[in-house]
């Protein structure tokens, strides 16, 4: 099965609904790079009248994972995959719809391809950004993938 935001979106209704539910939605996928997308509103927001912090970290993850998941797909191995730990920054109130990008898919392969031919478990550090619609990053989120071939 060929990885698409609609794929994408059902599979977070079904089996991550807490993020389907707050607005979390992946909106582009490409080889090198994916965007999700979540706008504030009263179920997301924190007291302050902004977007929960948690809301943006599951956007910004599922754009890191859903590269990560293709690449696994595209390599034709089961390869295991899990974020080990993550830091975020914080620079701006997040209001409105914000977007979060990743574009290092083509380090992904590099890892995957390492990953196979040494058979050894990899680590890769991959960032998210979001920016909110005057193009404004209001927060930078690292994950720190391990993967590891499955025997």
């Amino acid at each position: 099965m060929e990885l698409s935001p609609s794929k994408l979106n059902l599979f977070l209704f079904l089996k991550l609904p807490n993020a389907w539910f707050s607005g979390v939605r992946l909106k582009e996928l490409s080889n090198n790079h994916a965007v999700s997308s979540v706008k504030h509103r009263w179920i997301n927001q924190n007291p302050f009248k902004s977007m929960y912090f948690a809301v943006q970290a599951m956007a910004a993850e599922l754009v890191t994972g859903v590269l990560v998941m293709q690449a696994i797909q595209k390599s034709n191995r089961k390869i295991s995959m899990l974020v080990a730990q993550n830091t975020s920054e914080f620079t701006k109130k997040a209001t409105g719809r914000i977007h979060f990008t990743c574009q290092q898919g083509h380090e992904i392969d590099a890892i995957i391809e390492k990953c196979i031919s040494t058979g050894e478990g990899q680590k890769i550090w991959l960032k998210s950004v979001g920016k909110n619609e005057k193009n404004e990053v209001v927060s930078t989120f690292n994950f720190e993938w391990t993967l590891k071939v499955k025997n």
